[in-house]
């Protein structure tokens, strides 16, 4: 399938882009499908942040994130150390 997309753009940015080769269909579906996935990936950041948001309790301060951070790392360089 394929539709076609007028775009009204002043002349200086249309020279432009036709020197550097972005009106190219080819480029064009690059950049739609570059936006699809980053707003799909928003989409689902929301989301998450919105579960995390809902977990009842109290938030962890910056302190105690600091150390279960430290103490994963230790954990995983404890893990690889065996290996």
């Amino acid at each position: 399938m394929s539709v076609i997309i007028e775009l009204d753009l002043p002349e200086g940015l249309l020279q432009q882009a036709r020197q550097m080769g972005l009106l190219d269909n080819h480029r064009v579906a690059e950049w739609l499908a570059e936006e699809v996935r980053r707003r799909q990936a928003g989409q689902e950041l929301r989301k998450v942040l919105d579960e995390i948001r809902s977990v009842p309790g109290e938030a962890l301060t910056l302190d105690e994130i600091g150390a279960e951070t430290t103490a994963a790392r230790a954990e995983r360089r404890a893990r690889e150390a065996r290996r």
